[in-house]
């Protein structure tokens, strides 16, 4: 089953595939200080100064560096990145919740 288009702005939630309900998409994300991130093969490594420490998100190329600048919503991104029928098929929620992991641990904020 594929994603429903959507405009952004106009819509706070985004269907995902049946069944695992709606993901929020209006949401800006920023770097917490101390932390850095770099785009890998398998997705984003986040290093945290102190500790150190090193989260890994799988999100393949679905996100990237620049979006944790805190200038897009998630959904603008996925639009104008993937467009509405992208290759985000059953990864939307994954990325929803390492996002929400993330900002658990102090790694990003939102803003």
């Amino acid at each position: 089953m594929g994603l429903e288009c959507w405009e952004p702005g106009s819509n706070h939630f985004f269907p995902v595939i049946a069944g695992l309900g709606f993901v929020e998409m209006d949401k800006h994300y920023k770097l917490a200080a101390g932390v850095q991130v770099r785009e890998e093969d398998f997705g984003l490594l986040f290093y945290q100064m102190k500790g150190p420490r090193l989260h890994f998100v799988a999100s393949g190329r679905l996100l990237a560096e620049d979006f944790f600048r805190g200038e897009m919503t998630l959904a603008a991104w996925m639009g104008r990145k993937h467009g509405c029928n992208g290759d985000i098929d059953g990864k939307l929620e994954m990325v929803a919740t390492a996002l929400r992991q993330l900002k658990s641990k102090g790694v990003i904020l939102e803003c």
